[in-house]
């Protein structure tokens, strides 16, 4: 086996099968690659949904793992880890997408570098912006100090303040980095074996921080290799809420005692008065947008606008979920200039909020390449004419009645 795929899956049925879909159209026949699917004991039905869309005997290769209880994201990921077979191990958010020359990409960097220790890609926004998280530097605790303060904001492409998101590298070249993202983490399977794995001590984010640390410190080198993949949440999650300040933070506590020990009490002071300063931003920022929101100008309160582009025989399932759901759609036919057109979302009529992409009229890799080059004044959706359910980074559009949820997926459980 070339690759072992692992995702954990927490209440994201929908997202995951096309994460899964994407995987497996990049593995195409050539390369051999197993999926595990591990489920936090998800309460939308995931198991089920999942089992149904990839039964075993279609999908041998295509493993359901579904745990009693939301064990975390480390513990999960280990989980499917102690059963991998792949020469390689990619660990994946389920609310990615993977462009068909992903793996190919991927594997022929990897093999070429036996220094290898993890290996990170071009992370996408939905709105086709880069993600800063797809480079990291390690968070030692004078870079952490420049995050916290806002010096690396202010300086984002100085290598002496701006090292947490390494910005002074150029992202269409391939680099040394230092930390990984989890949402998209390659490293052969006998350095995760040596290493143990991710620390289970972390629940939720720094596990990937922790992981590519200790990889580093075995002598091996982190790459960033800028070759696109979409990350639907990325940088959209809610990072000033009080949860996320809150759980992220504690979670560079639990990293500083287990590395940076001699300065802990130091660290300790700086990390939870963070901690305290970002909680009440968070709360003064939540109340000011409850405030404002009944005075907001009526152009950012009016109903969403779709572009769909797609083959004109897909028309009208696309009107039949837009009037099921009371979605505002315009459809044009997918030509190349129309789509190249239709991904700046001008055409001197507003911006759309969503350019939604016929998924048997583009494949990945040209969804991506489009986003990429737009104004980015719209986000990307997908639709799927076999199931009539489009998917946006906000929500997600079934056919059937009820079908319609406002998804805001949590990728680490």
């Amino acid at each position: 086996m070339k690759v072992s795929v692992i995702l954990v899956s927490y209440n994201v049925r929908y997202y995951l099968e096309q994460a899964v879909r994407s995987v497996l159209l990049a593995a195409g026949t050539d390369i051999a690659t197993e999926i595990f699917i591990v489920d936090n004991a998800s309460t939308d039905g995931s198991v089920g949904y999942l089992t149904a869309r990839f039964p075993a005997r279609r999908y041998p290769n295509v493993h359901i793992m579904a745990n009693s209880g939301n064990v975390g994201f480390g513990r999960a990921n280990n989980q499917a880890l102690a059963r991998a077979t792949g020469e390689y191990v990619l660990f994946l958010n389920p609310d990615t997408l993977l462009t068909e020359n992903t793996l190919h990409d991927c594997l022929a960097f990897a093999d070429a570098r036996p220094d290898l220790g993890a290996l990170g890609v071009e992370m996408l926004k939905a709105d086709g912006t880069f993600a800063f998280e797809s480079r990291r530097g390690l968070p030692t605790p004078w870079t952490a100090f420049c995050k916290m303060s806002g010096l690396a904001a202010l300086r984002p492409r100085s290598k002496r303040f701006g090292k947490y998101y390494m910005r002074y590298l150029d992202a269409t070249r391939p680099a040394r980095i230092e930390i990984v993202s989890g949402a998209f983490f390659m490293a052969r399977r006998e350095a995760l074996n040596a290493c143990g794995g991710f620390d289970e001590d972390f629940f939720m984010y720094g596990e990937d921080i922790d992981l590519s640390y200790r990889l580093l410190k075995r002598g091996l080198h982190n790459y960033y290799l800028p070759t696109p993949i979409l990350h639907y949440k990325g940088e959209s999650t809610q990072k000033s809420s009080y949860r996320y300040v809150h759980v992220f933070y504690e979670a560079m506590l639990i990293f500083y005692r287990k590395h940076y020990h001699h300065s802990h009490i130091s660290l300790t002071l700086l990390v939870k008065t963070a901690i305290l300063g970002r909680a009440l931003l968070a709360l003064v920022a939540g109340f000011g947008r409850r405030l404002v929101r009944p005075f907001r100008h009526p152009r950012l309160t009016a109903r969403p606008r779709y572009l769909f582009l797609g083959p004109e025989s897909h028309f009208a399932a696309v009107r039949d979920l837009a009037a099921r759901h009371g979605l505002d759609v315009t459809c044009r036919t997918a030509g190349d200039d129309t789509a190249t057109d239709a991904a700046t979302a001008t055409r001197g009529e507003g911006p759309y909020r969503y350019v939604v992409y016929d998924t048997t009229a583009f494949s990945p890799g040209r969804i991506l390449d489009l986003i990429k080059r737009s104004d980015h004044r719209s986000t990307v959706g997908t639709f799927y004419p076999a199931d009539g359910l489009l998917i946006t980074k906000d929500d997600i559009f079934a056919p059937t009645p009820g079908g319609a949820a406002a998804t805001r997926p949590s990728t680490q459980p």
